[in-house]
């Protein structure tokens, strides 16, 4: 079977559990490189593992993925609307007021997840800057990006893997780990404080510990298994908006995600949603 640049494949060896694009391919050692459609995944694969993924299973997987995707932000929007009300029954001035949820920026190693993110951001109504950045140049350009944007919450994403048989706790064990611990550490002295900047960090695999180690307030993954490419976004909803004079929960906005517990944690945070008032008329 003859494979080239872009096609849709899964591998025969995992029963063709997940769907890949092939990003490169070595004709000489006959193996491809791959990154997952839905999940955040680096791997390898010999030519000869590989099977094409059909026009009719492709399109079942899209749907599928849009289905779960549209029904976490139905699910989302009720918790906001129950959230709001609450907050809402504890002001008692008859005044406007006005929201400010958290603003975002968001650092993705692969521009198709960039752009179904963006979308979701947009359906969520979260302000956000977002740039298309490989994983190993997010230290080079992170800080920059943040004095550039000054945001509220810090994402860096993309691809990642853990290497099978190696040690859990080194960083050597992990594809782009290293890039995203870096830039981590990068953002954490620019902003020390983990509550004026929250920083979402990791991807498929990737060193949770490590990561929350150098400063991350969330990261992937617990279990060393693969996430949803939407799950940071998801994270980022129930901080944006939290109000500030709260700490987020925890439990629910990991449930909030598509993978959950396994694949995300973090630590005890405060929101970054604040109410204004008065309202201006214009």
């Amino acid at each position: 079977m003859e494979f080239k640049r872009g096609d849709i494949v899964s591998r025969n060896s995992y029963k063709n559990d997940i769907f890949f694009k092939i990003i490169e391919i070595d004709q000489e050692k006959e193996m491809a490189s791959l990154k997952g459609i839905h999940v955040r995944l680096e791997a390898d694969a010999s030519l000869k593992d590989l099977n094409k993924v059909t026009e009719k299973e492709l399109s079942l997987s899209k749907e599928k993925f849009t289905k779960t995707s549209r029904e976490r932000v139905k699910k989302i929007f009720k918790q906001r609307t129950m959230s709001r009300r609450s907050l809402r029954n504890t002001i008692k001035s008859k005044e406007s007021f006005f929201e400010r949820p958290g603003k975002v920026l968001h650092l993705e190693g692969d521009q198709e997840y960039l752009e179904e993110c963006l979308k979701v951001y947009e359906n969520l109504n979260i302000e956000v800057k977002g740039w298309f950045v490989p994983e190993k140049r997010q230290p080079e350009v992170v800080e920059e990006l943040l004095i550039k944007v000054r945001p509220d919450i810090l994402v860096l994403t993309g691809h990642d893997a853990y290497i099978k048989g190696k040690n859990f706790l080194k960083v050597s064990s992990y594809r782009n780990s290293k890039y995203f611990i870096r830039a981590t550490e990068i953002a954490r002295r620019y902003e020390p404080g983990k509550d004026s900047l929250v920083i979402i960090a990791g991807a498929c695999q990737s060193f949770y510990d490590k990561l929350l180690w150098v400063g991350a307030n969330y990261a992937a993954s617990p279990q060393r298994v693969l996430i949803h490419c939407l799950d940071p976004v998801f994270i980022c909803e129930k901080i944006a908006y939290t109000p500030i004079n709260e700490t987020v929960n925890i439990q629910e906005a990991v449930r909030n995600t598509i993978t959950g517990l396994e694949g995300i944690g973090g630590l005890e945070t405060r929101g970054t949603f604040r109410l204004g008032f008065p309202k201006s008329p214009y």
